[in-house]
């Protein structure tokens, strides 16, 4: 992955238009919260900056907060973040997004995205898939592994943090981007792009539809059978 950020990470002839889209579409105050550790980690520093230049846009609606992985355990440990870089999307209470990696190429387009929805604190999700989401009684932690060259991911990555939206506290949602975790791509067998691990015990992969995405949660919140 090559980030060149000589003139900043944004291209100036895109500025304009995130910053009207982000005026126009955000509601309340959004905190983005940063784990960096710069001296050992590939892309903290490009991710920080990525996020500082989106937040300087409109200042007036997000606030960024940087803190390092090692000095700062305690902090890593309340947002439950456990590998840098990372990036944290907080709005009127931690809706448990969070980013590894930092959120460029084709996923920078969701991470705006999911900077109005968390603003909002609601999503364009159906209602059906709303119900079934605040029904959820047990907790629910989704992993999608993705490039910043996959046309497909954004699909997943977005559905993923919009579920954690909505789902009033018990879903949490990493976005990975496996070419800076190449030991996670390993224990996950991550082959292809997006893959989806839901509880450690369910593996889709692909762009998977809305409606069959929620049914795979509410599967794999399911005691498992004692029958095989």
């Amino acid at each position: 992955m090559m980030v060149n950020n000589s003139m900043g990470l944004i291209p100036e002839e895109h500025k304009t238009h995130i910053k009207e889209e982000l005026q126009q579409n955000m509601k309340d105050p959004v905190r983005i919260v940063v784990f960096t550790q710069e001296m050992e980690c590939q892309f903290c520093k490009e991710a920080r900056e990525l996020v500082q230049e989106v937040a300087s846009l409109v200042p007036e609606k997000i606030s960024v907060e940087v803190y390092d992985f090692v000095k700062d355990t305690e902090k890593a440990k309340e947002y439950g973040v456990d590998k840098v870089p990372a990036v944290a999307i907080l709005g009127k209470k931690d809706y448990g997004i969070r980013y590894y990696g930092i959120p460029y190429g084709y996923e920078f387009n969701p991470f705006i995205d999911n900077i109005i929805n968390v603003s909002k604190g609601t999503t364009n999700l159906s209602e059906e898939t709303k119900t079934k989401l605040k029904g959820l009684d047990k907790p629910v932690h989704i992993q999608v592994f993705v490039t910043l060259t996959c046309p497909y991911c954004p699909v997943a990555a977005g559905l993923s943090h919009k579920f954690a939206i909505e789902s009033g506290g018990m879903v949490k949602s990493d976005v990975i981007e496996v070419a800076e975790f190449p030991h996670l791509a390993q224990k996950y067998s991550v082959m292809g792009v997006p893959k989806i691990v839901i509880n450690e015990r369910t593996e889709l992969v692909g762009a998977v539809p809305e409606a069959q995405f929620v049914a795979h949660i509410l599967q794999a919140v399911k005691p498992p059978s004692i029958y095989m």
